[in-house]
């Protein structure tokens, strides 16, 4: 029974790593596009939401499958409208 606890836990551990490398790999990507396109500024905030989001995420935190790229849609969403909001600013200020 020890041996059998003790198998899981190391899948357990191996798929959490895996879940943490593509989470890592992911924001990565989605925080250097947004730094070049829109700047560090913005890329601060964006990885606040992105980290927001994969917090909201349906699945169990040690789960086996994460959609990691649905948290990086739903971040750039936010990205997106914040953007739009400061261009519409800017349109009605000038």
């Amino acid at each position: 029974m020890g041996t059998q606890m003790n198998e899981r836990e190391s899948f357990s551990d191996v798929v959490y790593e895996q879940q943490t490398h593509l989470a890592e790999r992911e924001l990565h990507s989605f925080i250097s596009a947004v730094t070049e396109m829109y700047g560090p500024e913005q890329a601060k905030v964006s990885a606040e939401d992105w980290l927001e989001e994969a917090d909201l995420i349906d699945s169990p935190p040690r789960s086996e499958v994460r959609d990691w790229r649905s948290v990086t849609i739903a971040a750039s969403a936010r990205l997106a409208s914040r953007v739009n909001e400061r261009g519409a600013s800017m349109e009605r200020s000038a």
